[in-house]
């Protein structure tokens, strides 16, 4: 890698982790002010400021990631460090995945409405139901970082085995069991994936239903329950446009380890999977009331501030 294509890499890392700790930040600062103030927080609340400071950790992991990979590639593709940070990685972003899915569910029980008696039955142990989930979110994502305990075995395994000779064929056969056991543990994404598409198609359905029956009635479509669907499913939409994005990053970053020569589709595939975590915060923001409402208040009082003549926004 050239030193051009180093620097380059670095400023549009580091770019994307300081507005990802900016946006991050911002959710965890005004969620916890609230709830030291007022000594109580609504589950959605906690999901998102839970959700923003498991994507600060994620951030921070990805930059000293990326750093190991332009000045210290062999230390990034082996030893105990990159193991470590192999497994806060995969702690931390299944526990963010799992969050931000939990969220979703609670934004379709909340604002979906069905007449099923088992939609009803959700929707009325809704907030036991959610909490259920993270705490299950916790052990699956512990389960998620403990199965790297086989994967480093086999990659041990094959550091040891001489490739020429009598064990080449024996070398083949771990090396494709280590690529299998690899590829695998990108199945962990696939329960919160399937979790939080069908959040999306209820509040879709439901809202197609909510519009028929105004339409019907004669009310303006343009009613808070419409707008609270509109809103819900563009969060989840969001979410699950950067996820697949996301994930198809990961894909390409985990497929560099078996492909010799692919440097350039490494950093490629590291850039993609830090714009996840950073800008989905402010989508979160905007999507939220009481966030968008400090945010915004926060961006006059600084514009505000800058103008000349102002007396600032701490002025008597």
């Amino acid at each position: 890698m050239s030193g051009l294509h180093k620097w380059v890499f670095l400023v549009l890392s580091a770019t994307q982790f300081i507005l990802g700790m900016l946006g991050n930040g911002f959710i965890v600062l005004v969620n916890g002010s609230s709830w030291f103030k007022n000594k109580t927080i609504s589950l959605s609340d906690f999901i998102i400021a839970n959700l923003a400071l498991s994507r600060i950790v994620l951030l921070w992991i990805l930059l000293v990631d990326g750093v190991l990979i332009v000045f210290s590639s062999k230390v990034h593709d082996e030893g105990i460090i990159m193991q470590i940070i192999d497994i806060f990685w995969t702690f931390t972003n299944h526990l963010s995945i799992w969050l931000a899915t939990c969220l979703s569910v609670l934004y379709c029980l909340k604002i979906a409405s069905f007449s099923h008696p088992t939609f009803l039955w959700l929707k009325w142990r809704v907030s036991r139901m959610v909490v259920q989930m993270i705490l299950g979110a916790l052990v699956l994502s512990c389960a998620s970082a403990l199965s790297l305990i086989h994967e480093f075995k086999m990659y041990s395994i094959l550091g040891g085995i001489d490739g020429t000779g009598n064990v080449t064929e024996h070398f083949r056969k771990k090396r494709n069991e280590y690529k299998l056991i690899h590829v695998l543990g990108t199945l962990w994404n696939l329960p919160p994936l399937i979790v939080s598409l069908a959040s999306y198609f209820l509040l879709i359905l439901s809202l197609g239903r909510h519009t028929q029956r105004m339409e019907q009635s004669g009310t303006s479509s343009r009613d808070p329950s419409t707008e609270a669907h509109k809103r819900a499913i563009k969060i989840i939409l969001s979410f699950l446009l950067l996820f697949l994005l996301y994930f198809l990053a990961f894909l390409i970053t985990s497929s560099s380890y078996f492909i010799p020569g692919t440097e350039m589709v490494k950093i490629i595939g590291e850039l993609i999977t830090m714009f996840y975590p950073a800008s989905h915060s402010f989508i979160l923001i905007l999507g939220n009331s009481k966030l968008k409402h400090m945010f915004v208040g926060m961006l006059r009082c600084e514009s505000g501030h800058l103008k000349p003549g102002s007396k600032g926004p701490v002025s008597m």
